[in-house]
C-alpha cells in the first residue's frame, strides 16, 4: 500500500535531488546502450551480414543482465565520481527499474525501453530502511537529510515502512514522497454480497448508473485549454534555454500539474460516492486507449476514463466492496427488461425504445441496467438462474446501515 505526501525540501535539497536523477537518467541510458549493443550484435546470421554494417562485438561478452550490470556498476563508480555520489541502493534501483521494464517487453511483445531525454527521468527509490524515517513533520532521507513533510495522515498501526520513492513535478518545482507500507496480513478480495449497481461511463454524462444517477462530466482540460494556449504561446518566443523560457516553462508545467490534480480529486470523490450507494459494482472492459484515438479523442482523455476505472476498483478493494468488468459489447443494443436487441443506434439517438415490450429510457441508464444484468448473472450461482435478476435483486449478504 502506498501513501503520497507532499514535501517541502530547502533550496540546495532540491538541487541536490535533480543532480540525482540527473545522473540516474545518465546511468539508465548507458545501461540501455550496453543492452542495446549486445542484442544489435547479435542480430546478423552466422553466415552472412548486412550489406550496411553490423556491430562487432566479442562472443565472450556475456547478456548484460541485472546481476551483470550491478557488478558492473561497482566499476563504473570508480571512474564516474556522479555515481559515487548517489546512494548506492537508488542506481541499484536504477538498473533494476530498465531490467523491469525489458522483462515487461518481452512478456507483452511491445514496449522496447526507450532512452530517456532531459527532464524525463522524474523520480527515484530508496528501497528499504532499517527504521520509520518518519518523525514527527519530517522525514529523514539517507544523503540528503531531514526534510519537511506534510502528513496528512498518520501511518496505521502494524504497518512498516519498506521503502520511499521522491517523485519530482512541475519541472522540479513540486516534491512528494510515495511511502510503501507493508503488514504481514493477507486481505482477502471482496465477495459479491448485497446490492449492486452498474456504471455505463460516457461523454454526454460523466457516468450513468443503473440506478439512474447521472454524474455530469467535468471538462478539466478543456476549460484552461485558453490559459493554457496563452502560456504555451508565450513560451514559445522565448529563447530556448534562456532564464526567461525556463519561467515560461515552468507555469506551463504547473498548470498542466494542476490539471492533473484536479481530475484525479474528482475521480476520488466519484469512486466513494459510488461505494456508498452499493456494495457490488459493475463497469465494462472497454480498451479506452483504442476509444481515445477518434475524433473525440480530446473528451476522452479529458475524462480520464481509464484512471477512474483503474481508481474506482482500488476504492472497492479498500473499503470492500465488489468490483467486477463485464462485457461491453451491445450494452446499447439490448433491452434490460427483455433482453430484446433493438438494433445499432446512431450516437445522437439518446433514447431506448424497446419495439418488444415498449419499454422506454435514457439510453444510458438502459446500459447501465444492462451491465448490472450482466454482473449479476456472473456472480449470481447457476442454480440460482431461475429467473433474470433484475436491477432491484439484492445477494446476501452483510446489511449496511446508509
Amino acid at each position: 500500500m502506498n501513501y503520497t505526501y507532499r514535501i517541502y525540501p530547502t533550496t540546495d535539497q532540491q538541487a541536490l535531488m535533480l543532480e540525482w536523477l540527473e545522473t540516474c537518467r545518465r546511468l539508465y541510458n548507458r545501461c540501455l546502450r550496453d543492452l542495446k549493443d549486445w542484442i544489435a550484435s547479435r542480430k546478423c546470421s552466422l553466415y552472412s551480414c548486412s550489406l550496411n554494417r553490423e556491430y562487432i562485438m566479442s562472443p565472450d561478452i556475456l547478456f548484460p543482465s541485472y546481476l551483470e550490470q550491478k557488478r558492473q556498476l561497482t566499476q563504473w563508480k570508480k571512474t564516474n565520481p556522479h555515481y559515487k555520489a548517489v546512494h548506492s541502493q537508488v542506481t541499484q534501483d536504477c538498473v533494476k527499474r530498465l531490467h523491469n521494464t525489458w522483462e515487461a517487453f518481452k512478456t507483452k511483445k511491445f514496449g522496447f525501453p526507450r532512452f530517456k531525454k532531459f527532464g524525463r527521468y522524474q523520480s527515484f527509490l530508496f528501497p528499504q530502511f532499517a527504521k520509520n524515517p518518519i518523525q514527527g513533520n519530517v522525514i529523514n532521507l539517507p544523503k540528503i537529510g531531514f526534510v519537511e513533510i506534510n502528513q496528512h495522515r498518520p501511518i496505521p498501526e502494524g504497518f512498516n515502512i519498506k521503502g520511499v520513492r521522491i517523485v519530482s513535478r512541475a519541472r522540479g518545482t513540486v516534491w512528494y514522497a510515495v511511502v510503501t507500507i507493508q503488514c504481514d496480513v493477507k486481505v482477502p478480495a471482496p465477495l459479491p454480497f448485497g446490492r449492486g449497481i452498474g456504471i455505463d461511463i460516457g461523454l454526454e454524462s460523466f457516468l450513468v448508473t443503473s440506478d439512474n444517477l447521472r454524474i455530469e462530466p467535468a471538462r478539466f482540460f478543456r476549460e484552461l485549454q485558453g490559459r493554457l494556449k496563452v502560456l504555451q504561446r508565450r513560451a514559445s518566443r522565448k529563447k530556448k534555454g534562456g532564464k526567461n523560457w525556463e519561467l515560461a516553462q515552468l507555469k506551463v508545467a504547473r498548470l498542466h500539474h494542476q490539471i492533473t490534480n484536479a481530475r484525479k480529486d474528482f475521480h476520488f470523490q466519484t469512486s466513494h460516492q459510488l461505494c456508498d450507494q452499493a456494495d457490488m459494482i459493475f463497469v465494462e472492459d472497454i480498451n479506452f486507449n483504442m476509444t481515445a484515438r477518434g475524433f473525440l479523442g480530446k473528451q476522452m482523455l479529458d475524462g480520464g476514463f481509464g484512471q477512474f476505472r483503474d481508481l474506482l476498483s482500488w476504492v472497492c478493494w479498500k473499503r470492500g466492496k465488489y468490483f467486477a468488468q463485464v462485457d461491453h459489447k451491445y450494452t446499447s443494443q439490448v433491452c434490460p427488461e427483455c433482453d430484446a436487441h433493438t438494433g445499432q443506434k446512431e450516437l445522437r439517438e439518446r433514447v431506448h425504445h424497446c419495439p418488444e415490450c415498449g419499454y422506454k429510457t435514457s439510453r444510458d441508464h438502459a446500459s447501465g441496467r444492462v451491465i448490472l444484468n450482466r454482473g449479476l448473472e456472473s456472480v449470481v450461482p447457476m442454480d440460482c438462474r431461475e429467473r433474470k435478476p433484475s436491477a432491484e435483486c439484492v445477494l446476501p449478504g452483510i446489511a449496511i446501515s446508509r
